[in-house]
């Protein structure tokens, strides 16, 4: 089982499934959104994801794709918990610095590597 929460404590969830992907994402809203120089999810079924304490708000953004990309945070302390597509598809993506144990940085794989900031060197064997 996956656990994670907010900074503060007043969010926390459980995800019961394992992750379908895990992903460090280099676009411009995910460096925005992080604060650092990528954004790092995990890809889960949205069925296996439940909050099991506190109540996370919502706010919503256009994505590259044309949809609208649904972002769960705590307003407490703003802290980011998970993304999901406001037209469900069946799939939310945890933010991985909210998780309670990390994850293993070199399984992940590299997307929107062409937006990655000047200087920044991927692994050899990272996937991309």
């Amino acid at each position: 089982m996956i656990t994670g929460g907010c900074q503060c404590g007043a969010v926390r969830y459980q995800c019961t499934a394992e992750p379908l992907a895990w992903f460090v994402c280099h676009c411009r809203e995910c460096r925005k959104q992080s604060g650092s120089a990528f954004g790092m999810s995990l890809l889960v079924p949205r069925e296996s994801l439940t909050v099991t304490r506190g109540e996370p708000r919502y706010w919503s953004r256009p994505a590259d794709s044309g949809r609208r990309l649904k972002c769960s945070f705590c307003d407490h302390c703003g802290t980011r918990v998970w993304h999901e597509p406001e037209v469900p598809t069946g799939t939310a993506t945890i933010k991985a610095g909210s998780l309670d144990e990390p994850v293993d940085f070199s399984t992940a794989i590299h997307i929107w590597t062409a937006s990655k900031l000047p200087g920044l060197e991927l692994p050899e064997h990272a996937r991309q």
